[in-house]
């Protein structure tokens, strides 16, 4: 199975991003190392949304070279693709994943025995110190909403659950005139986005702090045992 790839790199720090499975991404110093992760990384995906596993070939199909700070997953990129407009159906499906990918990112969090605890050291990136506790990581996850529906026009908030501002924000969407058309939004620093990009930045979004989620949780917690609803692995 061929998997269309999207290249956005500083150098050589890479992130990939499959195209046509929306969120699905890996990270690496160079291309070859995330070429090498797509696989497991689709098979987890497939397998989180319900799918047959298969055996999977990548290919580059558009690069962006950047300045930003790829290593720590900084990233403006509009694919392509992400400039075509929607049909209501593929909209539908393209939202029921953004809130599956929310109301699994809640489960994650709620299984969590002690919200502030964490054996992570302390690490500085662009945007401050990462995450460490799960509620840090839960806040950092959830309050992306305003600024990522802010970016197509969408005035919502960040709410107190990741699953209840996030549906808000679509429902504000849907209210609008044209939102399936594909129009193109410059928004902060310059970036463009679309409706596409909001839908695909939310997944992947979620899946970068999950996977950080999750390995905070077995290091810090290894006694216990917890259902991996995303099936990282």
């Amino acid at each position: 199975m061929e998997i269309k790839c999207v290249w956005e790199h500083n150098g050589n720090d890479t992130l990939l991003y499959a195209e046509d499975y929306v969120g699905a991404f890996t990270r690496g110093k160079n291309l070859d190392i995330a070429l090498e992760k797509m696989q497991n990384e689709i098979q987890s995906y497939l397998a989180w949304c319900g799918e047959s596993k298969e055996a999977v070939n990548p290919v580059v199909v558009q690069e962006k070279t950047s300045e930003l700070e790829i290593k720590d997953a900084d990233s403006d990129v509009i694919f392509i693709s992400e400039e075509e407009p929607l049909t209501m159906e593929e909209y539908i499906r393209l939202r029921e994943l953004a809130l599956k990918s929310a109301l699994d990112f809640q489960k994650l969090y709620d299984m969590v025995p002690d919200k502030d605890k964490s054996v992570l050291p302390i690490r500085k990136t662009f945007y401050g110190e990462v995450p460490r506790t799960a509620k840090e990581i839960y806040l950092h996850t959830k309050n992306v909403n305003s600024y990522y529906f802010g970016e197509i026009g969408i005035d919502t908030d960040n709410g107190v659950a990741i699953t209840e501002c996030r549906k808000r924000g679509f429902e504000k969407l849907e209210a609008t005139q044209d939102f399936l058309s594909g129009r193109l939004r410059k928004g902060s620093y310059d970036e463009m986005w679309s409706v596409r990009k909001v839908l695909r930045r939310f997944v992947w979004h979620d899946r970068i702090h999950a996977k950080a989620m999750w390995k905070m949780m077995k290091k810090t917690f290894p006694e216990v045992q917890f259902d991996d609803v995303f099936l990282f692995g």
